[in-house]
């Protein structure tokens, strides 16, 4: 009797064992996606590839970020960039989207399209990963999730610093690499998505942990970066983080995090780079409340 119970209970376990092997494949086809299914494979590798040095001393880019959740506002920015010949590219500092799905992707993709003149990088930003921060849809579509690249005489350091993804050890020691290969240029700049501190005072915390917003400003400090990108508040700021100069530009779209007007509006960066010098110019976008 109990060698027929013992046979039982592993058979059972068999059974058991199969069943979570299956729902596990097919929970694993569900989340796998087909790259002809993808808006875009190795996006920022490819757009990098056509970046081109305009002739003489001056480079011109645009910054914006945030650009999620309003089609019409970012519609405005994008018309307003592409109508500006001076611009060599543009690089959008996350959250371009708001839940990281494969079809908001896909729109994201439909509505940028027809104003690809000029190269469009991006950087990651939280609602790109989707609720749960999963790195694998935004690989797949934009390539890896931190990067440089070279342009004229400016280095340009693309960062992954969501706080359940980035800016590990590996990045870390990446981002150092970086800086030190960065020397000989006559700027360096970085781009990332949540500010290091949040410019509005103390009892606000949309930015880093304050140990990694540290961390990162005596790096940066250390390495004399000339000028830090970021975004993730819905408006636009700038100043000093351990004396190197930050913007914080998150009007891209997303709904305002405020009514201060010298804060709080929609806009992207025009940024002229000349003689080892970064002038930063703020393009208000009007909307249909403006006067």
């Amino acid at each position: 009797m109990l060698i027929i119970k013992n046979r039982l209970n592993k058979l059972h376990t068999f059974r058991l064992g199969l069943i979570i092997l299956l729902v596990l494949a097919w929970t694993g086809a569900g989340l796998a996606v087909d790259s002809a299914a993808l808006p875009a494979k190795d996006w920022n590798p490819r757009q990098v590839e056509r970046l081109q040095a305009p002739a003489g001393g001056k480079l011109t880019f645009a910054v914006l970020g945030d650009s999620r959740s309003n089609p019409p506002v970012f519609e405005r920015v994008l018309k307003d960039m592409a109508g500006d010949p001076s611009l060599t590219f543009a690089i959008d500092i996350g959250d371009m989207v708001e839940r990281g799905t494969l079809e908001q992707f896909d729109e994201f993709f439909k509505q940028i399209q027809p104003y690809s003149r000029m190269p469009f990088l991006t950087a990651a930003g939280n609602h790109d990963l989707g609720k749960n921060q999963d790195l694998t849809l935004y690989r797949e579509i934009f390539g890896p999730d931190y990067y440089a690249f070279q342009l004229k005489d400016h280095y340009f350091i693309v960062l992954n610093n969501n706080l359940r993804t980035g800016m590990g050890e590996a990045q870390m020691a990446w981002l150092e690499d970086e800086l030190k290969k960065s020397q000989s240029y006559k700027t360096r700049l970085v781009f990332f998505h949540y500010p290091l501190f949040d410019p509005r005072g103390e009892k606000y915390h949309h930015s880093l942990p304050e140990e990694a917003g540290r961390r990162l400003a005596a790096l940066f400090s250390r390495y004399k970066v000339t000028y830090i990108f970021a975004s993730h508040i819905h408006g636009y700021f700038t100043g000093k983080w351990d004396g190197v100069p930050f913007t914080v530009s998150g009007g891209g779209g997303a709904p305002l995090a405020g009514a201060d007007p010298a804060h709080f509006f929609y806009h992207y960066l025009k940024v002229t780079l000349q003689a080892g010098e970064v002038h930063v110019e703020v393009q208000r976008i009007k909307t249909e409340g403006d006067k």
